[in-house]
């Protein structure tokens, strides 16, 4: 028997029919009368859906995959032994002067693949699919926040694997995930930003160049790959507010010892501003795009 639908299905039935994106039962169609739990209901669903098209298309992990290599390889080898000697060392000291900095870069670097992703869904026509349904219309974007945390996860743990394969000395594992849980809840913050310009930007492409443009100056000037203190001056004022300077800093006190309270607390604080600036603009463009 054929599993296509009949001429009498509707859209919506058709829609839970097709076995490539599983999709929630209708709740309502006002999306502020959708309970709680029914927002969670969708969320999950939603991200089943997400994780099956990464399982039918697992290039997608890629970056997560090979990028926590590429960048532990590559500034380990190539910059570990000068700026290691700066640190009073080699290549040894570096390593546990990067790898948690690494960990920032990690929650900075894939939050824009939520962006990228976001803008395909868009131009594909999932998305017209998705806010034809009665679904919480949050629930898109939480699930699609909830999957690249996964992704970052992944990653985050390939790179503690080359990390050890290169020195890196794991002393303090509840620093470890104190660090990582702290990394996670900045990524979320930031994968606002990048949602709201899916949103906006007409195409994937857009949103990369976009990405790259807050990415590097933000990156290369923090604490993550070298120690700020040979900067010029304008530059440190700079890294003294770049919140990946304050995650790095938090996440090396974390994993091998120093101060930790107060970068722990700036990077806390703004992860909490970010997202309650930029969470309500991405659900209200979203909501409204035409």
């Amino acid at each position: 028997m054929s599993s296509h639908p009949s001429p009498t299905t509707t859209p919506n039935e058709a829609l839970r029919a097709a076995p490539s994106i599983p999709l929630p039962a209708p709740a309502t169609k006002d999306d502020a009368r959708i309970s709680l739990r029914g927002h969670v209901r969708h969320t999950s669903a939603l991200v089943r859906r997400n994780l099956l098209w990464i399982r039918q298309d697992p290039e997608s992990m890629a970056d997560a995959l090979l990028m926590p290599v590429i960048f532990t390889l590559l500034f380990v080898f190539v910059f570990g032994g000068s700026i290691g000697q700066a640190l009073g060392g080699g290549q040894d000291r570096y390593v546990q002067y990067v790898i948690p900095g690494m960990i920032a870069m990690m929650s900075m670097t894939l939050s824009q693949g939520v962006g990228t992703g976001f803008s395909q869904d868009f131009n594909s026509g999932v998305m017209d699919r998705f806010r034809s349904l009665p679904i919480g219309r949050g629930s898109v974007l939480f699930a699609k926040i909830s999957v690249e945390l996964l992704r970052m996860l992944f990653a985050t743990a390939v790179l503690m694997i080359v990390s050890v394969a290169v020195g890196f000395d794991i002393t303090n594992w509840p620093g470890l995930f104190a660090a990582v849980a702290l990394s996670t809840a900045f990524a979320s913050s930031i994968m606002w930003v990048f949602l709201t310009l899916g949103v906006m930007m007409k195409s994937a492409q857009s949103v990369q160049a976009m990405g790259f443009l807050v990415l590097f100056p933000l990156q290369f000037g923090s604490s993550i790959f070298a120690p700020t203190t040979s900067m010029p001056g304008w530059l440190q004022a700079f890294t003294d507010y770049n919140p990946l300077s304050t995650l790095a800093d938090a996440a090396r006190g974390l994993m091998v010892g120093g101060p930790v309270a107060h970068d722990l607390w700036v990077t806390l604080g703004w992860s909490v501003a970010i997202t309650a600036v930029m969470a309500p603009v991405a659900i209200h463009k979203f909501r409204t795009k035409s």
